[in-house]
């Protein structure tokens, strides 16, 4: 029987006639840098729950540390472009790109979008050099989707504030210089929330490790612990008062999310095609049992549809801006399809599907989490829900 060459992944979406050469070039230029200096180390990473901090400089010289920002030393990359190089680097691991993710949108952002002039000069240009690394502190142990209810504290006290609390689940603290941490202000409510600048060294100041973790465990994931740390005035954001202020942040990083996930499914979808091909059963290739086919076919039409309404939402949010609950909407679908891509992905490799040889299990356990941070995927739901009926189920 003849066996025709199969079509690329990239070949089917067709997207590249939409895409400028600089664009294309971003994320050549990534995808070769995942594949050349991280692919051969991911298994390795994960089984140890390491983080290669040796990359941090070659991913700042790519100019990903804060791609999407202007001035200070960033690269100024459109949506598309910052996106693209968020799908390649997570095609690598979630770890890698949830690294870029909160370096940019979580910490970096907040203080290009909310800090003063001196707090941008201060921080930003080293930030986006990978010389100071930022974490984002919101969440906590009894405060998670719900962060209105945080129970960490920013007391007056002179010419500073006295911040005491606990934050969870916090990316790269461990590694980090600084974190952006929210508080409530003097016991007030949600309107009183200010985000401040917390540098490692100040005395009370912790980041503990998690251990244990079966996925992102290539992600370096700490708490923040604050115990009486006194922080001066001058490192509190003066230009934003509220949650609006830390959910800003997130609607910046699910955006990025969005992409990323896409690229964890493509990884999946490449490995598995690949050995569908190759693996034989019942006198010939599983790739030509219709079960298998028609599970990879439904693979594609997943990622076709995420590309195609990234792209679409990307070039609106760089010409008149998209909300939040269409950021829900994307980071909902994508991340939900990625997972389930991986599970059936999973399921074609067999027994071998479990084996770190192949990425599909590591991206699989990865996007447990994926689907868990930025707003869970029942967040998502409610907010698209409310969005459409006029009618708050939280």
């Amino acid at each position: 029987m003849a066996v025709n060459e199969p079509l690329s992944l990239d070949d089917l979406i067709a997207i590249d006639s939409l895409l400028s050469e600089e664009e294309k070039l971003i994320r050549a230029s990534v995808r070769r840098f995942v594949r050349e200096r991280y692919l051969p180390r991911s298994a390795e990473l994960f089984a140890k729950e390491q983080f290669p901090t040796d990359l941090i400089p070659m991913i700042a010289e790519m100019g990903i540390l804060g791609g999407s920002l202007k001035g200070y030393g960033c690269a100024g990359m459109n949506s598309v472009e910052y996106g693209l190089a968020l799908q390649e680097l997570e095609a690598g691991d979630s770890g890698l790109r949830s690294f870029v993710s909160v370096q940019g949108s979580l910490a970096m952002w907040p203080i290009w979008k909310y800090g003063s002039e001196e707090q941008k000069q201060r921080w930003l240009p080293k930030m986006a050099a990978g010389e100071i690394i930022g974490c984002f502190g919101l969440t906590e142990p009894d405060a998670g989707s719900d962060p209105a209810a945080m129970k960490t504290r920013a007391r007056k006290d002179g010419d500073g504030y006295v911040l005491t609390g606990t934050k969870m689940w916090i990316t790269s603290s461990p590694i980090a210089h600084l974190a952006v941490v929210w508080a409530k202000v003097d016991d007030g409510d949600a309107s009183s929330i200010r985000g401040f600048v917390v540098e490692r060294g100040m005395k009370g100041f912790e980041t503990p490790t998690v251990h244990g973790k079966m996925s992102l465990r290539a992600s370096p994931t700490g708490e923040i612990v604050l115990n009486e740390v006194r922080v001066p005035a001058e490192n509190m954001l003066p230009n934003v008062q509220g949650l609006k202020g830390a959910l800003g942040c997130l609607t910046q990083a699910r955006f990025g999310i969005a992409w990323g996930a896409l690229g964890a499914a493509r990884a999946c979808f490449e490995s598995v095609v690949s050995y569908a091909r190759e693996r034989v059963a019942f006198g010939g290739p599983i790739a030509a049992k219709q079960l298998v086919q028609q599970k990879i076919a439904e693979m594609a039409m997943e990622i076709a549809k995420g590309q195609i309404m990234g792209l679409h939402y990307a070039r609106l949010k760089d010409s008149t801006g998209i909300t939040p609950v269409q950021v829900s909407l994307c980071k909902k679908n994508n991340v939900g399809v990625a997972l389930e891509i991986a599970r059936s992905a999973r399921g074609i490799l067999g027994g071998n599907g479990i084996l770190l040889e192949y990425p599909v299990i590591r991206h699989m356990l990865n996007l447990e989490s994926v689907y868990t941070y930025e707003g869970t995927d029942e967040v998502h739901t409610l907010i698209l829900g409310n969005a459409l009926t006029g009618h708050n189920a939280f």
